[in-house]
């Protein structure tokens, strides 16, 4: 992904600038005064307030407004000592520029409508100059177009700091909602595989000299859980690298692997039925890699502290939503009773992540029910 970065002076040295207006301030005011026929005026004092107006501007970021008035008094000396009008100006216009820009807004606007006037009455002392309103009304419209090109400078500096600062809070909370999915994951697939390994491992511990022939089923299974949960942690890893953009090379998380799920889970000694309401299709990615997800949260949680039972799973497809239902007829899951399982705690907030509702609980009959509704938007997928 490229990146564009937008050009600014204020990345410049102060130098930088400073010095091509110190050169051309004082190259062009030898060729103002011969242009005025005033030659005669160029003296060192002359040569020194052009270039001290040009240097002042190396502090024109740490003092804007002290900048400013400086400038203001070295051009008020420049033209009350009848020098040549010319391109000193240029320094009064960085400088008008850069205290709107980069000061506070009324010391700005006050230096600059002050020094107007302390400029323009050492303007009038000279004898070449004649005082008039009209001059007066053009130097404070002068002095009040570049300091509104100044606002505009400093709006347009605000806005885009104030984007820079959103889009940095908005890539923070997009990192902690990502880094949260992945905990998600990383804790669905190992709570899964893991506690199906802890079981079978026990039951092989317990049967190892008794009934050695459902040992070797106790370790095929978790031979398989084993297995799987290597293949899904390294498509977790490898999301996380995103090893060249490549596409997974085993499928992500969705309904489709329901089956595989069910067989798992019967393997291991928890029988699993499945019923669909309604007319099954296909719904939105998120919402199909959540259900899945719940669905094996909660067998994992039957299958963990129900004890020796049965499971029922449903999917009803309606119209605008999607319901899965995960109920048993055990004693209930010992840590999930009020709602308050890290499990749990998970599948709530994968399900509100998706706008959807959540409910859990135990049954008035026995057992334990997880209840997860999701929005669909219809047909669309």
């Amino acid at each position: 992904m490229s990146t564009h970065r937008s050009f600014s002076f204020g990345t410049l040295h102060p130098l930088a600038i400073v010095v091509p207006i110190a050169f051309v301030q004082v190259v062009f005011t030898f060729g103002a005064a011969y242009g005025q026929g005033v030659s005669d005026r160029i003296n060192a004092l002359t040569i020194a307030l052009v270039l001290a107006s040009a240097i002042a501007l190396t502090w024109r970021r740490s003092h804007p407004i002290w900048v400013l008035a400086a400038v203001y008094l070295l051009e008020a000396a420049y033209f009350a000592l009848e020098n040549p009008f010319g391109p000193i100006f240029i320094s009064l216009l960085v400088a008008l520029f850069n205290a709107v820009a980069n000061g506070s807004r009324v010391p700005a606007w006050t230096t600059g409508y002050v020094g107007a006037a302390v400029l323009y009455a050492a303007m009038s002392v000279r004898g070449d100059w004649a005082f008039s309103w009209g001059g007066v009304g053009a130097v404070f419209a002068w002095i009040s177009l570049v300091m509104g090109l100044g606002e505009l400078a400093k709006a347009r500096r605000d806005r885009a700091a104030q984007a820079a600062t959103a889009r940095a809070e908005q890539d923070k909370r997009e990192a902690s909602e990502e880094r949260l999915k992945i905990a998600r994951e990383v804790h669905d697939v190992l709570a899964h595989h893991v506690s199906l390994i802890n079981v079978q491992s026990g039951v092989a511990l317990h049967l190892i000299d008794s009934q050695p022939e459902q040992v070797k089923e106790a370790l095929t299974a978790i031979k398989q859980s084993s297995k799987e949960v290597l293949v899904e942690l390294r498509n977790i890893l490898g999301v996380l690298r995103d090893v060249d953009g490549a596409a997974p090379r085993h499928p992500v998380a969705s309904l489709d692997q329901l089956d595989r799920l069910v067989e798992r889970m019967d393997t291991a000694g928890l029988p699993v039925t499945v019923e669909v309401e309604g007319e099954k299709r296909p719904v939105p990615k998120g919402v199909d890699a959540a259900a899945l997800r719940i669905v094996q949260e909660s067998l994992t949680n039957t299958y963990r502290h129900a004890g020796p039972t049965t499971a029922t799973v449903t999917l009803g497809y309606r119209r605008d939503e999607l319901t899965v239902r995960v109920e048993d007829d055990g004693r209930g899951a010992a840590d999930s009773s009020v709602g308050t399982g890290s499990g749990l705690t998970g599948m709530r907030q994968r399900v509100e992540a998706l706008s959807g509702t959540f409910a859990a609980g135990p049954k008035p009959d026995g057992g334990f029910r997880v209840t997860a509704t999701f929005p669909t938007g219809g047909d669309q997928t």
